[in-house]
């Protein structure tokens, strides 16, 4: 990534970072708190591993005279952070991949070059954040097909390019099988009618195809009727939809391990999630790998194997927005931040079981 060298300052505040509110469409959620438990140092290096529009990253690079390698599975944000890599030369990367790719492009881009005859030395990172879901940014804008408060095509992908791409929500609606779509609304949305609408998505396209945003809502509106609380009828409906098409459960399973083979002794983790399925995942793994698993019972036996713990919790219970930061952002109400130490332990083997990921299937 270069030699560092740059702008060093104070840690900054995301109401006074250049880029953030008023000039960027993307506001970092729990930016302080982010900041205090990553605790940024003078030649460090990290990892912003759902970079988005580089809120994490400028505030870290601010922060401490680091370096930063940061990772976006959207094409779009990783071309927009241009600007803000020029600006910190030297010090700020950004690559399009998946974070659950993050062990293969941190050894590439972590790794000093090699010397003749000697194998390149990767570089340990000294921290992780990851701001787990759909960015501002993409709920913004229609043609992304993420929110039912913007017609637009019925996309949801995150990527859409290469490998990277995939399946759009619209392909997933017209093709599977009502059960399938039963499944992923049932499991991936929490959606307590999903049967329901699983029948009248597969009655709608048989009269003609799913292609907008605005289609789809209306269809599960005619199928729950408004909500009395003001929430959209179609939000468990497109959340569902957007995890599965994206793989994002998936990936953040991998992205955990990942950072645990990566980090350093005493590196630091810092995990955003805002869905209760993505912070149950993030709190079962590093309630397990610090320990703290509770003992199990004999309709589910823990493992016997015991291993030593491979983090340490800074702080055992989750981090939640404050009043003002929600009533500043509304997308924050639901944050919850959780991180952890990197202890001197091996890391522990990869167990999809032990995540307990919904069991949704494939679209055949």
């Amino acid at each position: 990534m270069g030699k560092r060298g740059g702008r060093k300052g104070p840690m900054p505040d995301s109401a006074n970072l250049p880029g953030l509110p008023g000039d960027a469409p993307h506001v970092s959620v729990l930016l302080a708190e982010v900041l205090q438990h990553l605790a940024p140092r003078d030649g460090g290096d990290y990892i912003d591993a759902t970079f988005g529009a580089g809120g994490y990253s400028r505030a870290i690079l601010e922060a401490a005279d680091c370096r930063v390698l940061g990772l976006d599975r959207d094409l779009t944000a990783v071309r927009a952070a241009a600007p803000l890599c020029q600006q910190y030369v030297n010090r700020l990367t950004v690559v399009e991949a998946c974070f659950g790719d993050m062990e293969e492009v941190a050894r590439v881009y972590l790794s000093t070059d090699a010397q003749p005859g000697r194998p390149s030395v990767f570089t340990a990172p000294d921290g992780i954040v990851l701001d787990i879901g759909v960015s501002s940014m993409q709920l913004d804008q229609a043609e992304r097909g993420f929110s039912f408060q913007h017609d637009g095509p019925l996309d949801m992908r995150m990527s859409q390019t290469g490998s990277l791409g995939g399946r759009s929500a619209a392909d997933i609606v017209n093709t599977a099988d009502e059960k399938l779509i039963a499944d992923i609304l049932y499991q991936l949305g929490e959606e307590r009618r999903s049967r329901a609408i699983a029948g009248a998505i597969v009655r709608r396209r048989g009269e003609r195809p799913f292609e907008r945003t605005g289609d789809l809502a209306a269809v599960v509106e005619r199928v729950l009727g408004r909500s009395k609380d003001g929430k959209h009828p179609a939000t468990r409906t497109f959340q569902a939809l957007r995890l599965y098409v994206n793989d994002e459960l998936g990936q953040l399973a991998r992205g955990l391990v990942a950072a645990e083979r990566l980090l350093k002794p005493g590196g630091r983790l810092v995990v955003v999630a805002f869905h209760s399925l993505e912070d149950r995942i993030v709190k079962q793994f590093l309630s397990a790998r610090s320990g703290r698993t509770p003992a199990g019972s004999r309709h589910a036996p823990l493992p016997t194997a015991k291993r030593d713990p491979s983090f340490r919790l800074v702080n055992p219970k989750a981090v939640v927005p404050g009043d003002t930061e929600v009533a500043g952002n509304p997308r924050a109400r639901s944050a919850k931040l959780r991180a952890a130490e990197r202890t001197a332990a091996e890391p522990w083997p990869f167990e999809a079981e032990a995540f307990g990921l919904p069991e949704v299937g494939a679209v055949p």
